[in-house]
């Protein structure tokens, strides 16, 4: 699938989610929102597809969050816009195979929202982050949802309602990525990730992912009881009895997702 505003590819195990709306910084649309929801879609339901790489096109921005211009011109389009991203961050936050954020850019506003709600954050040294919403009268209200899942409280009131840009090592060290490369290493780092997950047990990642994210809505004791029970879901699996076997016969193992 090409759009305008939006690219999927498939190369291999992993697909590709590319904003493609670099001369606007990637400013997202409400059509680019629809269309990532269907490349999601997409995604979910090709068994060959085990990794999921989120990216903006060109060098400059990642995403600069939502197009202030993009036709949302009275409270009726901006709910339905705002609800349909809302939903996508969500989405993305859960999905059931691992999520990449290659970030490219700068990564503003609600691109913030697209990169936490990414399972890792890779992110070129050069990139600036932050969330300028209080600048122009606004307020980041759904990715505040995220941010505060990564990022210690007084660090991101700070960055909130400063509405200041931080550096990619600023961002490193407060938990908003989990790597930053140089220029010459970033593609390089991105694909070792990507292949790495990509060689993972597909159905250990999913059944593990869906367990993490029902146990953090839990009580400590109630979710170390549930993660139990999920842990003999998962070595019952043929994946993990393939993985036992291969590590005892010291030799790749060969998933299935089974």
């Amino acid at each position: 699938m090409a759009e305008k505003d939006l690219i999927y590819q498939v190369d291999g195990q992993v697909a590709t989610v590319t904003i493609n709306r670099a001369a606007a910084r990637n400013a997202i649309t409400p059509e680019a929102v629809v269309l990532f929801h269907s490349a999601l879609d997409q995604a979910q339901a090709d068994d060959g597809v085990r990794v999921v790489c989120i990216t903006g096109a060109g060098d400059k921005a990642f995403c600069s969050g939502a197009d202030l211009g993009g036709g949302m011109q009275d409270d009726a389009d901006r709910r339905s816009h705002f609800d349909s991203y809302a939903r996508l961050i969500s989405r993305l936050a859960e999905f059931p195979k691992p999520t990449v954020a290659r970030v490219n850019g700068h990564c503003l506003a609600g691109g913030t929202g697209f990169m936490l709600a990414c399972d890792i954050v890779i992110a070129r040294a050069s990139a600036q982050f932050g969330t300028p919403e209080v600048n122009v009268g606004l307020f980041p209200m759904m990715i505040g949802a995220l941010i505060f899942r990564n990022v210690p409280r007084k660090k991101a009131m700070e960055m909130i309602l400063l509405g200041e840009r931080l550096t990619a090592a600023q961002a490193l060290e407060m938990g908003l990525v989990t790597r930053v490369a140089p220029e010459e290493d970033f593609d390089a780092e991105v694909g070792m990730v990507l292949a790495a997950l990509a060689a993972k047990s597909p159905i250990g990642l999913k059944l593990g992912k869906a367990a993490f994210a029902a146990a953090e809505r839990m009580p400590l004791a109630e979710a170390v009881r549930f993660l139990g029970g999920q842990l003999v879901e998962v070595a019952g699996t043929r994946d993990a009895r393939e993985g036992i076997t291969a590590f005892l016969e010291k030799r790749p193992p060969r998933f299935k997702g089974e």
